[in-house]
């Protein structure tokens, strides 16, 4: 980062010492016992440190007691958010999470538009939290179902977990109102054909057990042709007689698929249509 010497100096030493210590530490999020680890100042003093950096545009405020530092050249002019995957892992401090539906669809390449919410999945009910102007928004997953999980690089020094490909899909198909809908599950999947192993994929489905999973995924593996009848069978076998919904975000309405004991809410040619495009 290219810090320029008259800014530099503007800071004050102690200032100064703790912005190098934080870079030197690749620590560009930080919180208030860094502060005080780094200035061996006391809580309070710690706390009206911070607030003078803030208000001189050195850090910007993520949450309470959390902090990112804004890059030089970026001056106190434009809002800094660092970088949201970086920070919705600081947010989780070290609690079980991962980042999932359409932040995981984003960053495996299953999607075109950019995502304005952060995902992530999590053990423990959390409110939704918004952080210089990015939303964070967390779904209950329970630990049990914490498999099938990775790590990505989301800069060159820093890692954040995020569910796999196939994961991904899984849990868009279970929960497609966090992803756009069904039709950019679905869409995602094809545009990842090539990448995504189909027998993991029937695992994870299995694993999950929901059956509203094991029929979509049935169901949209035969429409795109993607899956030997073997893996298909795999799927259709314990079905229960209940049908459920294609895309649940969608009203129930249109015919009902014997085969997989769905209520087809988006026709087939729709969803052919969508990967011709």
């Amino acid at each position: 980062m290219s810090m320029n010497n008259t800014s530099f100096k503007t800071l004050g030493p102690q200032a100064a010492r703790l912005v190098t210590t934080l870079h030197e530490l690749s620590r560009t999020v930080f919180r208030l016992e860094d502060v005080r680890d780094i200035t061996g100042l006391s809580e309070p003093s710690a706390r009206s440190f911070v607030r003078k950096l803030v208000d001189r545009g050195v850090a910007a405020r993520l949450k309470s007691g959390l902090y990112v530092l804004v890059p030089f050249e970026l001056g106190r002019e434009r809002q800094y958010s660092g970088n949201p995957l970086i920070i919705a892992r600081e947010i989780m401090h070290g609690e079980d999470y991962y980042l999932s539906h359409a932040t995981a669809m984003e960053i495996h390449g299953m999607t075109t538009q950019p995502q304005l919410v952060i995902m992530v999945s999590t053990p423990k009910p959390r409110r939704p939290v918004t952080a210089l102007g990015v939303g964070f928004r967390f779904v209950l997953c329970p630990l049990k179902h914490f498999f099938g999980l990775t790590e990505h690089w989301a800069t060159k020094q820093e890692k954040v977990r995020v569910s796999d490909l196939e994961r991904t899909t899984i849990d868009g198909l279970k929960q497609p109102e966090y992803c756009g809908g069904l039709t950019e599950v679905a869409k995602g999947l094809w545009m990842r054909r090539q990448d995504v192993n189909i027998d993991r994929l029937v695992q994870y489905a299995k694993r999950i057990g929901v059956g509203a999973v094991v029929r979509r995924l049935g169901f949209l593996l035969e429409t795109y042709q993607m899956a030997a009848p073997t893996d298909l069978d795999r799927l259709r076998t314990g079905l229960t007689a209940t049908y459920v919904r294609l895309d649940p975000v969608l009203p129930a309405e249109g015919k009902r698929l014997r085969r997989w004991r769905l209520q087809l809410n988006i026709a087939p040619e729709e969803l052919r249509a969508v990967v011709r495009t």
